[in-house]
């Protein structure tokens, strides 16, 4: 005797049970493989989450639907008289029916909620942003394994709280996995700038603008680029934070911008926001200021035709958790801690000259980096390959290090794509404003002078450090003059 009303056993209901139960018991034993951290395949959580149950779903579907083509059949050819649905309860049919289409549903019900709230923070997660999308989102991925925020999710700062910004990006969202599967997207990503939430609502939840005051002590060694002729170069500073509340001391410095009785809205000619051409600056007391590049032909009249913006945060923090430092930079800190042998010849150049050489491929450039150093060294200095192999081969493997923390051939991606606005030794950063050319109506200048945001209070090479707690003017390492005021830092120091 049948247990279901004739109407369900029909091919297409027949289909559609069978999917539904296949697709259950997989999503089961994937969710057990998912908990147990059986594998950790970022697209076992696609399957599990998002693509097995939507099959189910379809099979779930499919019964009801070929129950009613199969009536309507019967009805068409059967002469099968017209009548609404009677359920008796007293017919052991009936009942079994009614009993598995009320667990069923029940169970559907608590299984697609448990289901929806899995994927919703499955799409929530660093592993969903970062290894899905593996070839597109490496870049990004590797660089904020590397970053201050590495503990951070990417949709703490990059979506927040609130329901309006979670549709927005889920929208993006879809447009984004359009870009993948057609392959659609740029090389390198674009930085998402205008499409950013405001720092107010992510940045500041947890660093929070009132209390940034003090000073910060920085101590840097520079290592020159021929390590025969020159001594290494210490600087030691004391970077004036600033910009908090008045009791908690001194409100002037780098965080002037930030302090919440100050508010500083300029204009940008570009998409990366390193033109800057115009800016105003209310300050505590009320009184504005306009500031004009004497560079730029912009006018006034123009201001329509742009955003005007009011700063925040990101606008010198701009790179926070996806940093791509320039060689530069990561060789410089390398040798600083031993991890690249500062003694090696001409190391520095050569590891610079190998890094930025174009390579199809990141298992290019971990074959050829290592032949080309080798092969330099064996031109103008055999004696290390004789002599010092294990020194040269431990400084080759974190060259080849540095290199895949910060330069992706697939993607294009290197640092000359991604400006730092932090600084200005790499990046034109805070001389994008301060950079004696801003002025005033009434003659004010935004100067480029060392001492608004730091004091230099020792200096020189590491065996004769100078010393003055008062402070110092700037020595650059390198005889150039004072060219060191004319020219901006990153036009020598490979950032541009």
């Amino acid at each position: 005797m049948p247990r279901l009303p004739k109407y369900f056993y029909n091919p297409v209901s027949l289909i559609g049970t069978a999917i539904a139960l296949v697709s259950f018991g997989t999503t089961v034993i994937f969710f057990f493989m998912d908990m147990m951290g059986y594998t950790q395949s970022p697209y076992l959580g696609i399957l599990t989450y998002m693509i097995i149950p939507g099959v189910m779903l379809f099979g779930l579907f499919l019964i009801p639907v070929g129950a009613w083509l199969d009536r309507r059949r019967r009805r068409k050819y059967g002469d099968v008289p017209r009548r609404y649905m009677i359920i008796d309860l007293n017919d052991s049919t009936h009942r079994t029916a009614v009993m598995i289409f009320t667990v069923g549903t029940v169970l559907l019900v608590v299984l697609s909620a448990a289901g929806m709230y899995q994927t919703y923070n499955y799409s929530e997660s660093v592993e969903f942003c970062g290894e899905v999308c593996h070839v597109v989102m490496e870049p990004e991925y590797v660089a904020y394994q590397h970053s201050p925020h590495a503990r951070v999710s990417c949709a703490k700062c990059h979506i927040g709280s609130g329901a309006d910004w979670f549709v927005k990006s889920k929208l993006s969202g879809a447009y984004q996995v359009y870009s993948v599967l057609f392959d659609k997207y740029s090389r390198p990503i674009e930085t998402p700038i205008a499409n950013l939430r405001p720092a107010r609502e992510t940045c500041e939840q947890c660093h929070w603008p009132n209390v940034f005051t003090g000073v910060k002590e920085l101590s840097k060694t520079y290592y020159p680029i021929d390590t025969t002729e020159s001594e290494p170069w210490t600087i030691v500073m004391n970077l004036k934070i600033g910009g908090g509340q008045s009791e908690l001391g001194p409100t002037t410095g780098i965080h002037w911008h930030m302090n919440t009785a100050n508010i500083v809205r300029y204009v940008s000619t570009d998409h990366k926001r390193q033109e800057i051409p115009w800016i105003e600056s209310t300050d505590i007391s009320g009184k504005t200021r306009i500031f004009r590049t004497i560079e730029s032909d912009f006018d006034d009249s123009e201001l329509d035709n742009f955003e005007i913006r009011k700063m925040d945060c990101i606008d010198c923090h701009n790179r926070p958790s996806h940093i791509y430092y320039p060689p530069f930079r990561t060789i410089n800190d390398a040798m600083a801690l031993n991890s690249i042998d500062s003694t090696l010849p001409n190391i520095r150049a050569l590891a610079s000259a190998a890094m930025t050489k174009e390579y199809s491929s990141k298992s290019e450039a971990h074959r050829l980096i290592p032949s080309f150093i080798r092969r330099e060294f064996n031109t103008h200095a055999p004696e290390v390959l004789r002599t010092r192999q294990e020194d040269l081969d431990r400084s080759i493997r974190e060259i080849q290090s540095i290199y895949s923390r910060n330069f992706f051939p697939e993607m294009k991606v290197s640092w000359r794509d991604y400006p730092n606005n932090v600084g200005h030794m790499y990046d034109m950063g805070c001389f994008r404003c301060h950079d004696n050319k801003h002025v005033a109506d009434d003659g004010t200048v935004l100067t480029d002078d060392c001492n608004v945001c730091h004091t230099i209070v020792m200096q020189g090479p590491t065996r004769d450090l100078k010393q003055n707690i008062r402070g110092m003017e700037f020595v650059h390492p390198s005889d150039i003059d004072e060219a060191w005021r004319e020219v901006p830092c990153a036009h020598c120091h490979l950032g541009i």
